[in-house]
């Protein structure tokens, strides 16, 4: 019985391994195990490990099904990054609403009850304990093997990495294992000129990485017509990456520059009036450092 068990094994290890080699080469290699095995399906549990991720990051209080979810549309570690567009609404600390009758109180006292942040200390309210955020790691990690497709995965492991963990490479390979799976995205191309910028300090490298970002908002914009007009995540990137060049611009000393960017961002900002401020700012230093013959100086200052 056992030889027959051991034979058995061995055959079915090998047919698996004919069929994924089959699978990888139909899809370019792009499949992994899971995705071999669960199929479409793999979304669903990697959704699952994704949003296990934000439950933990909150300390288990966390609304479920039967509880108001408005506040928690966009998982709160994604939205922190900065990268990705809230649609979050209401109250988040109180998704549970008020007690129904003694017992449910009396119960509460036996859950997580208290609205946390893992990096703002947990808990414990204690500040020094923020590292401990690379408890999420693994679930993210998880969820971006089950589905290499999901965008805000790679964005908040990349995020986290970089700002609470000073993991600053390996931050920047989850980002371009991420634009592996999804060239020219414009969301992981603004994440990775942050890196440049925040982590690094290259100016230069963030300004190309910034200006491929702009350049891929536009041509899916050409590709989706009304998408810059009318979809809330489009403009809420390309806005992101006008302001971030726009500043790096600024201070680098070329004003001329850091007006077109504001300029742009004006067209998708939910606050024009303030942008336009900024655009007046810039344009009356720029008459102040006008020289005598009507040049603007827009030479860039040295690199950092």
């Amino acid at each position: 019985m056992l030889i027959a068990l051991v034979v058995t094994c061995f055959g079915m290890a090998a047919g698996l391994t004919s069929r994924f080699e089959a699978y990888d080469d139909a899809n370019g290699g792009r499949k992994n195990v899971f995705q071999t095995i669960l199929g479409s399906s793999s979304r669903i549990f990697a959704n699952s490990f994704y949003v296990k991720a934000d439950e933990y990051y909150h300390s288990g209080y966390y609304p479920t099904i039967f509880n108001e979810t408005k506040a928690f549309q966009t998982p709160h570690m994604a939205a922190d990054t900065g990268a990705v567009a809230s649609r979050n609404e209401g109250e988040e600390k109180g998704f549970m609403g008020p007690p129904h009758d003694w017992l449910e109180a009396f119960g509460r006292n036996f859950i997580p009850n208290r609205h946390t942040h893992l990096d703002e200390g947990g808990p414990a309210d204690d500040l020094s304990n923020s590292k401990d955020v690379q408890e999420i790691l693994p679930w993210l990690k998880f969820s971006a093997e089950l589905d290499p497709d999901n965008i805000e995965t790679y964005l908040v492991t990349a995020y986290w990495l970089r700002t609470k963990m000073n993991r600053v490479s390996e931050a920047e390979a989850v980002l371009r294992e991420g634009l592996r799976h999804q060239p020219g995205d414009p969301q992981l191309l603004y994440e990775l000129g942050r890196v440049y910028y925040e982590s690094r300090h290259n100016l230069a490298q963030a300004r190309s990485v910034w200006e491929a970002a702009s350049r891929s908002v536009t041509k899916q914009s050409a590709a989706r017509p009304g998408a810059l007009q009318n979809d809330p995540d489009t403009r809420f990137i390309y806005g992101e990456i006008q302001r971030h060049l726009a500043q790096l611009e600024e201070d680098n000393g070329r004003l001329d520059l850091a007006i077109e960017h504001w300029q742009q961002d004006k067209l998708v900002s939910p606050q024009p009036a303030e942008v336009q401020k900024r655009i007046d700012d810039l344009i009356r230093r720029q008459a102040e450092s006008t020289d005598k013959s009507g040049n603007t100086r827009s030479e860039p200052l040295p690199n950092k």
